[in-house]
């Protein structure tokens, strides 16, 4: 069975991020062959000063590095939901990113983005680091504007489309997790 993680990529007091994800995942259940987890950014606790040893070198000293590690490495791919700070992404989920080489390779991704305008310009960099780090990111993604899936803010209430929208990420990152779960033997 193939496994994907759904990212929470935001630890903000107040964040809505964690709203989306649940619907995201209450969208995702019942999938056939697949198996989506939630993954709260929250629960781990990843310092800015984490390794001496860059991560590409797979020696972890400290135990937060360790379950973080055996976090990711479990899954085949990662639906990444992400806020935009400040036309990029939250240094929470660009640490977490950063924290680890090997265990995110050969593997796929997707995402939800949300802000002002959607969270674009957060996706756009995280594409960047994404394939600096192995991961296959699939071409559909879901964009929410605090305008319209958000009215009455803080409060999270999809438009009409946005279910068929994120339909169609789900499939792609399926897809894509299953054939890049070959290259991982």
């Amino acid at each position: 069975m193939t496994r994907i993680a759904i990212v929470v990529g935001s630890v903000r007091p107040g964040r809505v991020t964690r709203a989306v994800a649940e619907w995201v995942h209450a969208t995702a259940a019942g999938r056939p062959d697949v198996r989506y987890e939630l993954v709260d950014l929250a629960d781990h606790d990843l310092p800015l000063r984490g390794e001496a040893l860059p991560p590409r070198a797979g020696r972890y000293e400290h135990d937060h590095t360790k379950r973080w590690a055996a976090t990711v490495a479990g899954f085949d791919g990662y639906l990444f939901v992400t806020p935009e700070y400040n036309h990029s992404a939250p240094a929470v989920l660009k640490n977490a990113l950063d924290h680890l080489y090997d265990e995110w390779n050969d593997k796929a991704a997707g995402f939800v983005s949300l802000g002002f305008s959607g969270g674009v310009r957060a996706v756009e960099h995280l594409r960047l680091v994404a394939a600096e780090l192995q991961i296959a990111t699939v071409q559909a993604q879901l964009t929410l504007t605090l305008g319209d899936d958000f009215a009455e803010y803080p409060a999270f209430a999809p438009t009409g489309t946005r279910e068929k929208e994120l339909i169609r990420v789900l499939d792609q990152l399926e897809s894509w997790a299953g054939a890049l779960k070959t290259l991982r033997g």
